[in-house]
């Protein structure tokens, strides 16, 4: 939500939408918009967005895809995109997201966060650090995959143990901790906004180095610190979907493949 704010209000033409999931009060401390109204209701994420969109703009910018990223319906809406912002919390949805980008060669900002924990002998469980990172990935450059954002054996745990209490205290927002209601809320602005600065400096070169440097952003609330990866840094597989468009089965999936 954070990112399509920010889209919306610098004049993104066209701003497609693609969420499943429905407002609940544990997301109000997190998504912008979000009321207690549409919590109550059950009110679709993408729903409420376009409407808050349309508020602030006008028209029919907004297009919201009430689906899974891992339908045929979303991968052709997301196709059709001049750029992907990828804000999911899952490998399955990172992966599919990548491929798009791949296939129909767009480039591709993803965004996540981590607050890592450790159990202290005296304190008990303490916050290690405050983390963020931000992925570019250019047409024809090194993927997600290439990136280890996510892997086979890492889809397949998650797919395995989509139910299971321990995986998800892992996969959650603080690792450690099995919390339904986060308040992260800051920490998705400050890589919401760093993920859409990165954006805006491929649009419009300032910085003082080759956008190439930043190919991977991290940064560390705890340590205070910002640290980059190059493009030419990342070992590059051979990419067999490159450029294969919508070629059946959709993404190499066949569970995407045209009926």
């Amino acid at each position: 939500s954070i990112v399509a704010e920010q889209v919306a209000r610098l004049g993104f033409g066209e701003i497609i939408l693609i969420d499943h999931d429905h407002i609940e009060k544990k997301n109000l401390n997190r998504i912008l918009n979000s009321t207690l109204e549409d919590a109550m209701v059950c009110r679709p994420k993408v729903d409420m967005f376009a409407e808050v969109i349309k508020r602030i703009r006008g028209g029919d910018i907004a297009r919201p895809i009430h689906n899974t990223i891992f339908s045929r319906e979303a991968v052709l809406a997301a196709a059709n995109a001049d750029i992907i912002f990828c804000c999911v919390d899952t490998y399955h949805a990172r992966m599919i997201a990548d491929r798009i980008a791949s296939a129909f060669l767009i480039p591709l900002l993803d965004v996540g966060v981590k607050i890592p924990t450790h159990v202290d002998p005296d304190d008990g469980r303490k916050i290690t650090d405050v983390t963020g990172r931000i992925d570019y990935v250019k047409p024809g450059g090194s993927t997600l995959s290439d990136r280890h954002v996510y892997t086979p054996e890492l889809i397949y745990r998650e797919n395995l143990s989509a139910k299971d209490y321990e995986d998800q205290v892992g996969r959650g927002y603080i690792t450690g901790v099995q919390e339904e209601a986060p308040s992260v809320i800051t920490l998705n602005m400050r890589a919401a906004s760093a993920c859409v600065s990165e954006f805006i400096a491929r649009c419009f070169p300032f910085r003082e180095y080759p956008t190439k440097r930043f190919a991977r952003t991290m940064f560390s609330l705890s340590g205070a610190e910002e640290d980059y990866i190059d493009e030419s840094e990342i070992e590059k597989a051979l990419n067999p979907r490159l450029a294969v468009g919508c070629e059946e089965p959709l993404l190499g999936i066949p569970e995407l493949g045209g009926k």
